[in-house]
């Protein structure tokens, strides 16, 4: 699984690189850059993706390869993930969500991007921290396509239960396979039940565990009124994993944000989503 977090993938009608940014001491996120081989396409502001929580990229393969040869592309990957490099000892606090948004914002800073001239596309995780990061005044943005955003991350008892005790690392092998037993179980797309179960075997364990203990106690602020970024809210029916009740909740909170149901989540990692997404930022003008 070394290879989910190392090397820039190469995508047809574009030039690939990876980067590290360092966004504070010893904490250093992998960035993935794609830059259009056509220069028309290659003058166009970034669109700038931030994924969900342990996202691997080769869950978001489909639709990047559509969409790296229309327009740079930026993907950040935050903290909590196997290929952050934290040269010292992990902490709780590290993986807290008001460093999300700033590391976000260190790494435009790093590339030079306005984050004011930003399309931003995120999901789940990557979604919650740019709204919050919006409403605190850390990011801007032209626009802004959040798929099945999270207000908080609820946790059945059982696991609230299991995270407040230490866990031995002999156990995680035991403990991740029972993760992606209960994943498979609840998700009705097959689409996303591939993408979870690749995802989860891929990640540090140990990260994942700290991120989960400081997210089990997250809440999305209820006023979200100082938001001034034209934001659209994806969500679908089916996707089970996603409270599709809280996501029409922060749409209620974001001033003028709209709400597009798609047919399933696993089509908001296609190409064929590339409809929706040109069709919104055209709107306003890009």
């Amino acid at each position: 699984m070394e290879e989910m977090w190392s090397g820039a993938p190469h995508l047809p009608g574009a030039n690939a690189e990876e980067l590290f940014v360092e966004v504070s001491p010893n904490i250093s996120v992998r960035v993935l850059r794609w830059v259009p081989t056509d220069s028309s396409a290659a003058s166009l502001d970034p669109a700038v993706v931030v994924p969900g929580w342990g996202s691997v990229f080769e869950g978001w393969r489909p639709l990047l390869t559509e969409w790296v040869s229309r327009r740079p592309i930026v993907y950040i990957e935050t903290r909590e993930k196997k290929s952050a490099r934290i040269t010292r000892k992990v902490r709780q606090e590290d993986f807290e969500m008001c460093h999300h948004g700033h590391d976000v914002a260190a790494v435009l800073d790093k590339l030079g991007i306005d984050s004011t001239e930003v399309d931003w596309f995120s999901s789940s995780l990557g979604a919650t921290l740019l709204i919050e990061a919006y409403q605190g005044g850390v990011l801007g943005g032209r626009s802004s396509i959040l798929l099945a955003p999270n207000p908080d991350f609820e946790f059945p008892l059982w696991a609230r239960l299991l995270l407040k005790m230490p866990i031995p690392r002999f156990v995680h092998p035991s403990l991740m396979r029972f993760t992606v037993w209960l994943v498979d179980r609840r998700t009705k797309e097959e689409g996303q039940r591939i993408r979870y179960r690749r995802a989860l075997l891929a990640q540090d364990l140990q990260r994942m565990l700290l991120s989960a203990r400081a997210n089990i106690r997250y809440r999305l602020p209820d006023d979200l009124s100082a938001i001034r970024v034209p934001c659209i809210v994806m969500t679908a029916s089916s996707d089970t994993l996603h409270d599709i009740v809280k996501v029409h909740g922060i749409v209620e909170r974001i001033p003028d944000a709209i709400l597009v149901e798609v047919p399933s989540n696993q089509y908001a990692h296609e190409a064929g989503v590339l409809v929706e997404i040109e069709k919104y930022q055209s709107s306003i003008g890009n």
